[in-house]
């Protein structure tokens, strides 16, 4: 595997980290100087992010304890934005991707003065909003008579940002074309994605294959749960019922403030939980997008 990687995209305005699975879009907005500082910083601390997971992921692919564990900063993030969710099956890697967006957005911050910024980790963000500050977040799933985009203001409280599904990078008990969270954190989004979407199912039904998750990948931390593979025909009720399962799941964690709004898709249906205005995307914010 090569080591950390580090390049400007085409428009020069984004910065791309790569290293293994983690692959990274960051932005900054403000001073230019500030915001080659907070590149910079990013760039020194990507240089090890990826190590001190692969160091502790015997430990994070345990299921999630209330007892603190030895975990460097981005192992901590991920275990506690999962234990709030134990009393599902559930491991620190459900917050992985998230919880390095959030290491890395720290990273990129820390003694910075930025007006916005944000890090996209495939699909799963981690933003900064300063005063009186927006940002229009594009999203998966759609295509079923809703918008793509999302407004997030600074006042709104939302920092998290992350999509899950069974078509996703990571494995799902569930049959959710996308469930889209906006949290806190990114971790905290990503844990109640993940989530959310494995209770977007039908089970035992006849359409949905399922495979253990240890047949395709030997070390999954879901052992040997069934994930899905491939979902086929359904009804319009049975899409419903799937949803209605994902979206009590999903009201559930609100009602416990958890996650500030979610929205789930499969096969043409969604439902929304929480304040989530789903708007079309104008000129201005087609030029400053984080895609989730």
């Amino acid at each position: 595997m090569n080591g950390p990687q580090a390049h400007w995209l085409e428009d020069g305005r984004r910065l791309h980290l790569n290293h293994g699975p983690i692959d990274l879009i960051i932005e900054a907005f403000g001073d230019a100087d500030e915001c080659r500082a907070a590149y910079g910083q990013a760039v020194a601390r990507f240089q090890t992010i990826l190590q001190e997971l692969v160091d502790e992921l015997p430990e994070l692919r345990r299921p999630a304890s209330s007892w603190p564990r030895a975990f460097g900063p981005t192992g901590r993030r991920m275990e506690a934005a999962v234990v709030p969710l134990a009393k599902q099956f559930i491991t620190p890697m459900a917050a992985v991707a998230g919880s390095v967006a959030d290491e890395m957005l720290g990273a990129l911050l820390a003694g910075r003065r930025l007006d916005r910024a944000y890090v996209n980790n495939g699909g799963d963000s981690a933003i900064h909003l300063g005063n009186g500050r927006s940002m229009t977040v594009a999203i998966a799933g759609t295509g079923h008579g809703l918008a793509d985009r999302i407004t997030i203001r600074a006042e709104d409280g939302i920092r998290g940002v992350a999509t899950s599904g069974w078509r996703g990078r990571s494995f799902s008990l569930g049959i959710a074309d996308a469930v889209t969270v906006l949290a806190r954190t990114g971790a905290e989004a990503d844990a109640a994605a993940t989530l959310i979407a494995n209770a977007v199912d039908l089970p035992g039904h006849r359409a949905i294959e399922r495979m253990p998750a240890r047949d395709l990948a030997p070390d999954s931390d879901l052992g040997d749960r069934l994930v899905t593979q491939g979902v086929g025909a359904l009804s319009a009720s049975e899409i419903a019922a799937a949803l209605d399962r994902g979206l009590a799941v999903a009201e559930d964690f609100r009602r416990h403030g958890l996650l500030a709004a979610s929205a789930l898709f499969l096969a043409g249906q969604a439902r929304i939980a929480g304040p989530m205005a789903l708007v079309a995307p104008n000129e201005k914010s087609r030029k400053e997008i984080a895609h989730a």
